[in-house]
Order: structure tokens, then C-alpha cells, then sequence
């Protein structure tokens, strides 16, 4: 069963194209991932499937219901989280918990089942007002109120953004566990190791999707030469690395530089790049072939949407 339908969704603010015609489907109980950098269009998106901005063109629909002509009806079967922590922090955990079921005419009691796992987190400090939580404690006490009405679909708009390694691996071992009660999740995040933890993607640049398809056949349609390199001056590598005959897009990656190369450079030497670069005064050098990531597969896609005649 579709829980979320959008078809060909365009929204500019001014002049600005925030989305150029993004369509996609989330089902029943699937954990979907919208990957891509700030002001790619992820926030868009979320605020027009939760109805509080209208599309300019297009129509999007969340299970059933239009998001222009029946909007009252979404509000009461959606949970959002927003990017910001948008909870009222001079009230405590318990105080939030309550105001937030009080408004969709439920109780804390009647849908304890559904918040109980991350609610056992926050009970220690029910007590203590939002405003003095941790960022992974404000994180958990966010997810509960969007989760205290038993919502069908749950928008989560860049939610672990600032918060500690362990509260993130934390929360998405939640998401799984709210995903097999049934519940269509719909995530975005600007950090691609978080993309693999999916049912599927979609790779947002410039207000277009680039592809959607699940993480592993994202990876798996790569079909590029791609190395990893590095050297004592890593600025002046990358540079360096630019000047190299079919290297298509280089760009640094942790502590070393990948490079991908042109369709049809199926195997570069790697002795005549080491040369080439000690011709140019590196030294220490070290280059290696890898396997993509998906971080891979979105540079090598935005790279290439960059010469697309819509961006002209």
C-alpha cells in the first residue's frame, strides 16, 4: 500500500527553484532516506507533505489525502520533526509529552506502547525542563511527541544533525523498530553513512532527485574507476589531481582525495599517477583502488547534473 505519492512537486521562493519536479512513492512501513547537502530541497519537500507550505505545481498525496484540499486530515495521521528543535523548553519532558497528546485529543497512557523503548531514555529526567536536555535527550523527547498520537506516516527532517555518534546509531536502531510496526518513515540527512540504514534513497542536489533506488543498487550501478589517494601536501594534491587526463571529479574524502574517473577508463595505471605527481613535487604518496560509497555516487551524479540544460 502507498503511503506517500508525489508527482512532479515544483515550489520556488522568489526566483529561487527550491524543487524543479520531484516525484516519488513511499509504502506502508517502508524507512525511506532523502540524502543530500543544505539547501538541496529536503526541508521543502517535508513542509509540503506535513501541509504547511503549498507546492506551486504538482500534486502529492499522503495515504489518500491531497496535500492542498484535504490538509486537516493529513495533520491528524502525520508526525514531523523538524530540523530545529521546535518543542516548548520552559515545559518539562512530561509537561511536552502531555500538551502534545492533549492536542490530538489522546493521552500519554492510551499510546504509551508506541513511545515506551524511547520514552525509558527520557524517564530518568520527566522532571526536567526541554530546555536542559542533552542534544540526544531533545533528539528522543522530539520523536516521542511526533510518535504520542499513533501517527500512520512520520517525517523526521534531518534529526540526528549535531547529535553525539552514539545518540545517532541510538535513533536509527529506533526508526527500525517503529518501521515494523508499520509505520511509513520518511527521513532526510545530509550524512551519507546514514544512507545505507534505508529500505531506499532518493540522492537530492539543486531541487532534483538524481536517483532512487535502494542503497545497494545505488552502489552497485557505479561503474566507474575510482581511487583513493594521498601525499604530504594534500592541498596541493587535489589540485594536481584535477590537472590528470579523464579524471572526471576529485574531491577530498576524510584524510585522502578520491578520484573517478571518465566513462571508459576502465583500469588507470596507478605507477604512472605516482610519477606524474612526483613530477610535481609530492612526496609520501599513496593510492589505492576502492570500492564506492554512496557519497561516491552522489558526487559522480551532482557532478554531472551540473551540465544539465536546467541549470544553464
Amino acid at each position: 500500500m502507498v503511503s506517500v505519492s508525489v508527482e512532479n512537486i515544483k515550489k520556488s521562493y522568489n526566483k529561487t527553484r527550491a524543487l524543479r519536479g520531484v516525484s516519488f512513492e513511499v509504502s506502508q512501513g517502508e524507512l525511506f532516506g532523502i540524502i543530500g547537502a543544505d539547501g538541496a530541497g529536503k526541508s521543502t519537500i517535508f513542509r509540503i507533505l506535513t501541509t504547511l507550505i503549498l507546492p506551486d505545481s504538482g500534486r502529492a498525496a499522503v495515504e489518500g489525502y491531497d496535500v492542498v484540499s484535504e490538509y486537516v486530515k493529513i495533520r491528524e495521521i502525520v508526525g514531523y520533526m523538524p530540523g530545529r528543535f521546535s518543542l516548548y523548553q520552559d515545559l518539562s519532558v512530561e509537561e511536552n509529552l502531555k500538551f502534545f497528546a492533549t492536542l490530538f485529543n489522546t493521552s500519554v497512557n492510551e499510546n504509551y506502547d508506541m513511545i515506551k523503548d524511547i520514552y525509558s531514555y527520557l524517564k530518568p529526567f520527566k522532571s526536567r525542563k526541554a530546555g536542559a536536555l542533552s542534544g540526544g535527550m531533545k533528539q528522543k523527547l522530539a520523536l516521542c511527541c511526533a510518535l504520542i498520537h499513533r501517527p500512520k506516516v512520520l517525517f523526521l527532517d534531518e534529526p540526528t544533525t549535531g547529535v553525539d555518534p552514539v545518540s545517532r546509531k541510538d535513533f536509527w536502531a529506533m526508526l527500525k523498530r517503529l518501521k515494523e510496526e508499520g509505520i511509513a518513515i520518511l527521513v532526510s540527512t545530509p550524512y551519507m553513512d546514514e544512507a545505507a540504514l534505508c529500505d531506499r534513497i532518493a540522492l537530492i542536489d539543486g531541487g532534483m532527485f538524481l536517483r532512487t533506488d535502494t542503497p545497494e543498487n545505488i552502489v552497485k550501478n557505479f561503474r566507474r574507476e575510482i581511487i583513493s589517494v594521498s601525499s604530504s601536501d594534500m592541498h596541493s594534491l587535489l589540485k594536481d589531481l584535477r590537472t590528470i587526463d579523464q579524471a572526471q571529479n576529485c574531491y577530498s574524502f576524510g584524510e585522502t582525495h578520491h578520484v573517478i574517473f571518465s566513462e571508459g577508463v576502465n583500469y588507470c595505471d596507478l605507477s604512472q599517477i605516482a610519477d606524474y605527481l612526483s613530477q610535481r613535487g609530492h612526496n609520501d604518496i599513496e593510492i589505492k583502488r576502492i570500492e564506492p560509497t554512496i557519497e561516491d555516487c552522489y558526487m559522480l551524479l551532482e557532478g554531472g547534473r551540473h551540465l544539465n540544460k536546467y541549470d544553464k
